[in-house]
């Protein structure tokens, strides 16, 4: 049965703030989250047919990215953010590209057992406040169907360098400060995921934003 979604309950925007929403893209573009984003989609290995859903999908760019490179997939688009999922549908709408977006939590997530093939989560993970991020990652392994995968791709905690400042200002400490490789691997193990890896790491910004991406199976 699905569940209900609480308004009431709080999320935090996908530009951090309302009135930042405007500038979401072209920032997150410039920060060069789209070849990120491309890397994600190129580690898992999407064929026709596969159903997908993408947490935490904000204005949508990621599961578009998805749609024009597989054609042939069912995806969903899941936010909580009333006004990203707006901007969500607007940009589907333009490119004629077919994608559901619903508005949803990630820890709660709307589907029953084994509903996807894949499930993606893009700078989203580290915004979770911890007793989030397990039930997060509990939903997500009960809605991938067997032998599915999930992925990840987030920012890892910044070094003790003058260019970690740079980090800091876009993402608290205090958001950060669990991101870390064993951190997030460890929680995936205790979800029920096989085959827990951190696939790579990278950079954006001429390497001063650290990137690093995950995936695990479903058994």
């Amino acid at each position: 049965m699905n569940k209900m979604f609480s308004s009431a309950k709080a999320y935090r925007p996908a530009a951090g703030h309302d009135w930042l929403l405007p500038l979401y893209d072209p920032v997150v573009k410039l920060l060069g989250a789209d070849s990120a984003r491309r890397a994600l989609l190129d580690q898992a290995k999407v064929q026709a047919g596969h159903r997908v859903l993408d947490i935490g999908c904000g204005t949508g760019t990621f599961a578009t990215l998805i749609k024009e490179f597989h054609p042939d997939v069912d995806i969903v688009g899941l936010d909580p953010d009333p006004k990203a999922l707006a901007r969500a549908r607007r940009k589907s709408e333009r490119s004629a590209i077919p994608i559901r977006f619903a508005q949803g939590f990630a820890d709660e997530l709307p589907y029953p057992e084994a509903s996807f093939d894949h499930v993606f989560s893009t700078f989203m993970f580290h915004h979770l406040l911890a007793d989030k991020r397990e039930k997060t990652l509990c939903e997500v392994r009960r809605v991938l169907a067997p032998g599915g995968s999930f992925h990840v791709l987030d920012f890892t905690p910044p070094k003790a360098n003058p260019l970690g400042l740079l980090t800091r200002y876009f993402h608290s400490s205090e958001q950060l400060k669990d991101n870390s490789a064993e951190r997030i691997l460890s929680l995936l193990h205790q979800a029920g995921f096989v085959f827990c890896e951190k696939v790579k790491e990278g950079a954006m910004v001429f390497g001063i934003l650290r990137i690093a991406y995950y995936q695990g199976m479903g058994a």
